[in-house]
């Protein structure tokens, strides 16, 4: 446990399905995802973000919280059994500390790992500017999740690949798959967004995210969202 940090009517449906998915390119459905979650004049006025709840993993809840600095910081602490599990990305590197697996100071993330947490740096993660990020997008058709119709989108740059499902309604994301190549080894992940609430500046965010990750599965439930906090950025050193 604790390793885990789609001749009548029915053709007339579905060519109007049809002429629906092509009507709507990748870009045009990620642009109508950012202006869902507010706007890239609202995310520009995000300068910080808190996020308080509680990690469930195999029944038991744990603390959790995380924190991102605009472009500067990302951290995410929970706390089992009195020890804290940190995940901490700045612009220029990234550490962890992980007691569950004997670390007992942290440690330096290796430089591909580092690249690849920048994203979570950015309000709105990816989605946000990602052609200048070097992503590449690509509409890969309609899938069915859990009754809906959803967009499927790809995003890809070299040693990543994410593939999006949107809710084809509110073009809220839905779930994320995500392969990403580091040290050598392919390391994939499954997560589901949910109960999106919108904060007062109107960014919105989800705060049931369900993450599978190397076969364990944790469920995130956030029941504290502060927008504009003010950060200090020395929360995101490595101690040493």
């Amino acid at each position: 446990m604790m390793k885990i940090f789609r001749i009548g009517l029915p053709v007339v449906v579905a060519c109007a399905g049809a002429f629906s998915l092509q009507a709507q390119t990748a870009d045009e459905i990620i642009n109508k995802h950012v202006d869902a979650i507010g706007g890239r004049e609202v995310l520009a006025k995000v300068n910080s973000i808190y996020m308080e709840g509680n990690a469930n993993a195999m029944g038991t809840d744990f603390p959790t919280n995380t924190t991102i600095l605009a472009g500067k910081g990302f951290k995410t602490v929970t706390s089992v059994n009195g020890s804290d599990i940190i995940q901490c990305f700045t612009d220029t590197s990234g550490w962890s500390l992980n007691p569950m697996t004997g670390q007992t100071s942290a440690t330096a993330l290796p430089r591909d790992m580092v690249e690849k947490g920048k994203s979570a740096l950015e309000i709105g993660g990816e989605l946000v500017n990602f052609k200048e990020k070097g992503f590449t997008d690509s509409l890969l058709g309609r899938e069915d999740y859990n009754g809906v119709s959803a967009y499927k989108v790809k995003l890809t740059e070299p040693g990543v690949e994410i593939v999006y499902l949107f809710d084809p309604n509110t073009y809220y994301t839905l779930k994320t798959d995500t392969k990403a190549s580091m040290g050598g080894q392919d390391i994939t992940s499954t997560t589901k967004y949910s109960d999106y609430k919108k904060t007062d500046i109107g960014y919105v965010v989800p705060t049931t995210l369900g993450v599978n990750n190397a076969g364990y599965d944790i469920t995130i439930t956030y029941t504290k969202v502060e927008v504009n906090k003010d950060v200090d950025p020395g929360i995101f050193v490595m101690p040493k």
